[in-house]
């Protein structure tokens, strides 16, 4: 998305601090973000620290006149390659939906012949209203696009459901895709590869309602197939048990157990990059009970005869000719965490594994963070705490760089 513009207009509801991480985003993949600010959206973000995060003009009055000089409101809704409006409240679509030019966000909306791109977040009651749902067709017959809004707890108290603002990731991929549209497709780092990531828990049954798992949300591995996609890769994913939506452009299998992540991984073969974040239990009952088990009259606990479940990193890492070019795993530990780390890498035959320290004060497990360090054959890279999501694209990026040179040298 490099040499890319958008002009991104902020409306005035309080998820209007989401824009700040979106320009954050959208300037690290080299795309230039202009800002308008409606006057409500100064009520919850200021000029200064979208400017800030934007490195360019901030816009707010259709009657500046250095700006209108310098810019003007017609030649500023032409030089971007998207419009994007978010959050757009319901009177901001309503003013759309009218083709009122009453302020500059509406006056660059009815001046512009390029794609737009709303993000609508308002009170659930708000988006339900039939006016509201006049207003979303309207705009939708006129060519406007929509992503979002996300079912979820509103900012009100006591209020829940349809009407939140679509996550920074989401409103990243939609506005990729616009901008993608009509260009000539780029040759991405992964291109041409299948990459296989294992993510989430397995639940190993003891009975129909009692399992055996790790604490796992899944995010990292899902943020590492979404980079991988977002890298020209084809991919396979296989989840274990979360709540989490499947990545867009990636192949989703849903399973269970270890066993059923081993098999649905083993069918995935062959593939060049293998990623194993999965917290994979390590132990299953022997014979899980067909019933609940109930307690007994002695208050004694059942006894649970336990197996090891299958290694599914070592397994794969030694498939002989179906081995991946390069296999990574993951060593969640809770102290010793690099000294366990190049142990796992040389017992399980990884070449690399990411390794981070999962004790509860960290916050990573579940959390939207990562610190890891990167452990290879050549040394330990420690990397400085991110989001999950950049974790996931500098270590795919890592990847096909490794893949690229191996291949260079073999030529």
């Amino acid at each position: 998305m490099a040499h890319k513009r958008i002009v991104l207009i902020i409306g005035g509801g309080i998820a209007a601090y989401k824009c700040l991480e979106l320009i954050r985003r959208l300037r690290e993949r080299g795309v230039g973000v202009r800002t308008v600010l409606t006057k409500a959206a100064q009520q919850f973000v200021t000029p200064l620290s979208v400017g800030a995060l934007s490195n360019d003009l901030v816009l707010t009055d259709l009657f500046d006149l250095d700006d209108e000089r310098e810019i003007g409101h017609i030649r500023l809704s032409r030089e971007a390659d998207l419009i994007v409006v978010a959050p757009a409240t319901a009177d901001l679509l309503a003013r759309m939906a009218g083709g009122h030019a009453n302020d500059l966000a509406t006056a660059v909306l009815l001046a512009t012949d390029k794609p737009v791109l709303v993000a609508p977040a308002m009170n659930p009651r708000m988006w339900s209203h039939p006016a509201t749902r006049r207003n979303v067709a309207l705009l939708a017959a006129d060519g406007v696009r929509c992503v979002g809004p996300a079912a979820g707890e509103m900012a009100e108290a006591g209020e829940a459901g349809l009407g939140r603002l679509a996550e920074v990731p989401e409103l990243l991929e939609a506005i990729e895709a616009l901008l993608a549209e009509g260009a000539p497709k780029p040759v991405l780092p992964l291109t041409g590869r299948h990459v296989l990531v294992t993510s989430g828990p397995t639940h190993e049954p003891i009975d129909p309602v009692r399992y055996i798992a790790n604490r796992s949300s899944g995010k990292q591995g899902y943020a590492i197939a979404r980079a991988a996609a977002a890298l020209g890769a084809r991919v396979t994913l296989v989840a274990g048990p979360v709540t989490l939506p499947d990545p867009k452009g990636v192949t989703t299998v849903h399973v269970e157990t270890a066993a059923q992540m081993l098999a649905a991984a083993t069918a995935a073969l062959p593939v060049e990059l293998a990623v194993f974040a999965a917290a994979v239990a390590d132990w299953r009952v022997v014979n899980a009970a067909g019933e609940k088990i109930k307690k007994q009259a002695s208050g004694a606990p059942p006894a649970l005869a336990l197996a090891e479940n299958p290694d599914i990193l070592r397994t794969l890492a030694a498939r002989g000719a179906r081995r991946p070019r390069l296999v990574i795993g993951f060593a969640a530990e809770t102290e010793n965490v690099i000294e366990y780390a190049k142990k796992k890498r040389k017992s399980k035959g990884a070449d690399w594994i990411v390794a981070n320290d999962v004790s509860p004060e960290t916050g990573i497990m579940g959390g939207d963070r990562n610190s890891v360090h990167l452990v290879t054959q050549q040394g330990v890279e420690s990397w400085s705490e991110m989001d999950k999501d950049e974790v996931a694209m500098r270590l795919m990026q890592r990847a096909a760089e490794h893949l690229l040179a191996n291949e260079a040298a073999a030529e």
